[in-house]
């Protein structure tokens, strides 16, 4: 593996250590906080520990249901009956009973709204494979493993105390942060802060979500309490371009939970900001080409680079180029050879792909013959292996030296005696 180091264009022009943030320190039992506009790790503590979700894993009954929604497996105005068994839930609830047959959009405003633990059993019946809330528990483990989230593991729908019902912090913030980006047009509903469904429960209409009209951008995403678990929140919130999700569980009280999330908030975007470091195409750096009708090729930017940067930081980052060569040729444009690397100080390295400028073809018969003649000189030295009519230095075809005279030879006219 080569690693170069190459000072970049534009922004990328000095090595200077960056200051770190100011640390956080949260009274949480867990907690995770990304800054989902440029995919930074801005908090991790006990991040990866599986722990008794709650209602917050609610959310992954969620994402399966619009996906379910999205793929036509579900109608959006669908009446979906109510079993014994999700009538059946207390705790948190839209109060159903086995009479019922509830429209979808209705049941996912129940869920996320009102919490409820029926609405959520009753979606699961319907998209499990054999019709239980167990067997659709078993699919959501099964799809939170194909995205990434490998610290989650579900014995149902809605988060009800299990041994085996357990989720890790930051498989939450990857669940909220697909939520968002798939499904914009369902997200929305996360920022409701009431809904009454048909009037049968006054006092059950209110979102838990404690810091929805605070004025600090929030809007989502899903609460969570059990003795157990303590009190949790998958939160986000939205200012200017920059959006952040943050996950906590076991705080005291739901008045520790609201405090909590706001300081999160006010924290992330009062001490981080959004740097644009160089738009797509910029070229970084040149990487040693092999058996190509040229040597070097240019190295750019594969997408527009945008850091989080602690507000104390000066523009100027560290970054490394590391690639894999020389490049054996051909090379197409755009072809992604290499990483940029930009370090700072107290954050994750942020890794970003660099492509190929221009083409590079393989090189004809010459430098072919060249390259070889080049790697022989390199392994046996001036006196090993020689090329007839190539200078192994060079490349360049030499010419034939004249004959000379043998030693003591005398001169003759042409003709003989």
């Amino acid at each position: 593996m080569i690693r170069a180091v190459f000072l970049a264009a534009a922004t990328l022009v000095a090595l200077v250590p960056l200051a770190r943030a100011q640390s956080f320190d949260t009274p949480a039992r867990a907690a995770y906080v990304l800054d989902h506009t440029t995919g930074t790790e801005l908090l991790a503590k006990n991040a990866d520990e599986p722990l008794p979700p709650a209602s917050m894993s609610k959310l992954m009954t969620l994402y399966m249901a619009f996906e379910a929604v999205a793929s036509g497996r579900l109608s959006i105005d669908q009446r979906l009956p109510v079993s014994e068994h999700a009538a059946s839930y207390g705790g948190s609830s839209m109060f159903l009973d086995t009479t019922d047959r509830v429209r979808v959009e209705d049941l996912l405003r129940g869920v996320i709204v009102l919490s409820g633990n029926d609405a959520s059993a009753v979606l699961a019946e319907a998209l499990s494979p054999d019709g239980t809330e167990a067997g659709f528990a078993q699919l959501m483990t099964k799809r939170a493993r194909e995205m990434g989230m490998m610290n989650s593991t579900f014995a149902n729908s809605n988060g009800w105390p299990d041994p085996s019902q357990r989720m890790s912090m930051r498989d939450l913030g990857i669940l909220a942060s697909h939520l968002i980006s798939d499904f914009p047009t369902f997200y929305p509903m996360f920022a409701e802060q009431e809904f009454e469904f048909d009037g049968r429960v006054p006092s059950n209409s209110q979102n838990r979500n404690p810091i929805l009209g605070l004025g600090i951008g929030a809007d989502g995403l899903k609460t969570g309490h059990t003795s157990e678990a303590g009190y949790g929140l998958v939160g986000s919130a939205k200012q200017g371009e920059r959006r952040v999700i943050f996950v906590v569980t076991g705080l005291d009280s739901n008045e520790a939970r609201r405090v909590e999330a706001e300081r999160i908030v006010n924290w992330s975007f009062r001490q981080f900001a959004q740097r644009d470091i160089g738009e797509a195409g910029t070229r970084i750096a040149e990487a040693e080409v092999w058996m190509g009708e040229r040597d070097r090729v240019g190295l750019t930017l594969a997408e527009d680079v945008s850091l989080l940067l602690p507000i104390t930081a000066r523009d100027d980052v560290e970054a490394e180029v590391v690639y894999q060569g020389p490049i054996e040729a051909p090379i197409e444009a755009g072809q992604e050879l290499a990483e940029l690397v930009i370090a700072r100080e107290g954050m994750p390295a942020t890794r970003v792909p660099l492509v190929a400028e221009n083409a590079v073809a393989r090189g004809g018969f010459l430098p072919r013959v060249r390259v070889a003649a080049t790697v022989l000189f390199d392994r046996f030295g001036p006196e090993g292996v020689a090329l007839p009519g190539l200078d192994p230095l060079g490349g360049v075809p030499r010419a034939e030296p004249e004959a000379e005279p043998a030693p003591n030879a005398e001169a003759t006219t042409g003709d003989e005696t």
